[in-house]
């Protein structure tokens, strides 16, 4: 595999890569971990021919990242019971410079985790439903409706703000 066909494909698909992987990981250190990781593993998957498939990239991170999410919870809920006190803030939220990106952020959360994810990978993954479908394990038409009801909810929730 020739150097400029990876960069090439860093170049396109690396930025939409982490920018679902900040919305599945707590901090950004874990989410350039995950796309790291998903990226080799994608690699390996196919035995080292060809570049990966960004659906399994996106699907690699999504499984790693729940995997993660539950270690981090075991690990508190440890820690909390051994010491006995409140827990430490271990993951502080970055704060948006512009007020409009942190309102369609706080929307883009309220939307619950399966629709926020079909949003992401459509949007900012550039991925056909297909692609989603493949990615998240479920139907295409269920990636679609996901899609849809997604859009109606964040239109609702910004009406105001963005008007």
């Amino acid at each position: 595999m020739e150097a400029a066909a990876w960069d090439q494909w860093l170049a396109q698909y690396a930025p939409k890569l982490l920018l679902f992987a900040r919305q599945q990981a707590r901090c950004e250190t874990d989410a350039q971990e995950l796309v790291q990781d998903a990226v080799v593993e994608a690699w390996r998957k196919q035995a080292g021919d060809g570049l990966p498939a960004p659906a399994l990239v996106f699907g690699l991170i999504r499984r790693r990242a729940v995997d993660l999410a539950r270690r981090q919870d075991r690990r508190q809920h440890r820690e909390l019971t051994a010491h006995e006190a409140g827990a430490p803030e271990w993951f502080a939220p970055e704060i948006e410079d512009r007020e409009r990106a942190r309102l369609l952020q706080e929307a883009l959360h309220r939307l619950p985790a399966p629709q926020r994810d079909v949003v992401t990978l459509k949007i900012w993954g550039d991925l056909t439903f297909a692609e989603i479908a493949a990615a998240l394990e479920i139907p295409p038409d269920t990636a679609a409706s996901r899609y849809r009801y997604a859009l109606e909810e964040l239109r609702r929730l910004t009406k105001e703000v963005l008007a």
